[in-house]
């Protein structure tokens, strides 16, 4: 159990992350890792030892994610985006704060399936090929994803987030 707890010690920070990415909330991140971890403990066993640990822990994590979210759904209950507004890093500058802010709800207007790509790829450095295997999907389609997420982020903060209305007579 010592050799395992060696292993999986050093993910935790980049599980933590993810989580906290993914959901917005302190407590749901912290169960979903202790969840990703129990899991992984339970299957030990059943990893590939030629596969990137790093990788498959992602994969147990978006998988319970993505499992949770569709239980929320079918309960009717919101994942709410509100965590943002009450962001008060201490020790940082206003212009600091307000540019996380904005760059955290660009990653928000996302699409799920390219903010788990743009959080693995570019946030948690997996490379293409650790990202398609822990999200399940061919490389072609991290790679897509990726594009899409990014130029849709650079067209949120060039326009400053600002929804264009369109009049409708």
């Amino acid at each position: 159990m010592d050799e395992i707890a060696a292993l999986l010690e050093p993910l935790i920070p980049g599980l933590r992350r993810y989580a906290w990415a993914l959901l917005r909330d302190d407590e749901a991140a912290d169960d979903l890792v202790q969840d990703t971890l129990e899991r992984a403990i339970g299957r030990w066993h059943s990893r590939h030892r030629d596969g990137g640990l790093k990788a498959w822990l992602f994969a147990i994590q978006h998988n319970l994610f993505l499992d949770r979210m569709r239980q929320r759904k079918r309960r009717g209950l919101q994942v709410s985006a509100d965590v943002l507004t009450d962001m008060a890093a201490p020790g940082t500058e206003p212009e600091h704060h307000a540019g996380l802010r904005d760059i955290l709800t660009a990653l928000n207007s996302l699409p799920e399936e390219q903010r788990s790509v743009m959080l693995l790829v570019s946030v948690e450095d997996l490379s293409y090929e650790d990202a398609a295997r822990a999200l399940g999907i061919p490389v072609g389609t991290v790679m897509s994803r990726l594009s899409r997420g990014r130029e849709k982020m650079r067209r949120f903060m060039d326009i400053g987030g600002t929804t264009v209305l369109r009049r409708v007579k």
